[in-house]
């Protein structure tokens, strides 16, 4: 069964609420993504050591809070991860992402930029790339540093490119896409499958729907 994103966030809040709280559905998220993209890339880490070169983008919200989570599992698995945060720390949005990010920085194997200058990437060189910018809170125009961001990703050949949860720039309900979308090799989803993806493999690639412990009683009264 396909869901809106409206019906996400209900079932997000009543899982909440009967004590499974976002931070579990956050850590849950970022780790099934993480070894979904193991299991896809590990071969080829024995091939080709540069896969290991990890670049996540994360936003300020809870889709970039996801990123982190991920970021921090591949480095566990011995990957080679440097996050952009597409702003400054004092400004994330979310107590999770908050979170994450304060226990990212006593990491020493993950390297750390903010502030969305995209020339401080200029001397780095990455196979993977992570977008965790927006998410399913797409609303209107895309704006810097977003924007930016996004074209950077889709004006190279990388070795992946793989979204969390949706695409940046894509309406999950509707499947439009904005004028300024990341094109996606692989697309890791949470919980259930949301309308407007099935339709749009152009830009999600491959879909893989992961299930972060959120109880089905959360469901009740929404599906």
């Amino acid at each position: 069964m396909c869901i809106t994103v409206k019906q996400m966030m209900q079932i997000e809040e009543n899982g909440h609420q009967m004590g499974f709280l976002r931070k579990f559905m956050m850590e849950n998220a970022g780790a099934a993504a993480a070894k979904r993209i193991k299991e896809k890339y590990a071969p080829v880490w024995f091939l080709d050591t540069d896969y290991k070169k990890i670049l996540v983008f994360a936003g300020l919200g809870n889709n970039g809070g996801d990123g982190l989570v991920i970021a921090r599992h591949l480095a566990g698995y011995g990957a080679n991860v440097t996050i952009f945060l597409l702003g400054e720390p004092d400004n994330i949005r979310s107590e999770e992402c908050s979170w994450n990010w304060s226990l990212l920085e006593k990491m020493k194997s993950v390297k750390l930029l903010t502030g969305g200058n995209l020339e401080d990437l200029n001397n780095l060189e990455f196979k993977i790339i992570i977008d965790g910018i927006l998410g399913t809170g797409i609303a209107g125009e895309i704006r810097e540093p977003h924007a930016s961001a996004i074209e950077f990703i889709n004006g190279k050949v990388w070795g992946g490119v793989i979204a969390v949860d949706v695409p940046s720039g894509l309406n999950p309900d509707t499947g439009e896409a904005n004028k300024i979308c990341v094109n996606a090799k692989m697309t890791v989803t949470f919980h259930r499958m949301k309308v407007g993806m099935q339709k749009r493999k152009d830009m999600c690639g491959e879909i893989f729907v992961e299930k972060i412990g959120i109880p089905p009683e959360a469901e009740i009264g929404v599906l």
